[in-house]
């Protein structure tokens, strides 16, 4: 789980010269444009990998890393293009079953197998940082 849990990140694609950075918690998210902006950057956050979807507490935790990013490039604000999950694959289980022998032959006393999975997803938001005037 811990393992799991290091798989967040973020990152920027600048779309126009960064501005001084400034504290993530002046970043204001906007679910649609708002008047008079700049677009400073493309930006994309995952949450830590849980197991089978991801939760409420992941979707916060992304548009808390979009904001942390907005900030670095100095942009007051995100607005939101996407929210959902995005899949990290599937972690793997399986058992075997043997058998015993017993001088020249083999008696197979029971032989087998079962093997599943469980989807690891993340928490994905995507959104443009934007310098509000005004």
């Amino acid at each position: 789980m811990l393992l799991l849990a290091g798989c967040a990140g973020s990152s920027a694609r600048l779309l126009a010269p960064a501005r001084p950075a400034i504290d993530p918690a002046a970043v204001r998210i906007y679910r649609t444009p708002p008047h008079h902006y700049q677009e400073i950057a493309v930006l994309d956050a995952t949450s830590g990998a849980t197991f089978i979807h991801g939760s409420p507490e992941g979707e916060a935790q992304a548009l808390q890393r979009l904001k942390e990013e907005a900030a670095k490039v100095g942009a007051n604000g995100v607005i939101v293009t996407l929210v959902g999950d995005r899949s990290r694959g599937v972690l793997g289980l399986g058992v075997s079953g043997g058998g015993i022998s017993s001088g020249r032959r083999n008696f197979v006393a029971g032989e087998g197998s079962v093997s599943g999975g469980v989807p690891i997803v993340q928490n994905s938001a995507q959104g443009i940082a934007i310098y509000v005037f005004d």
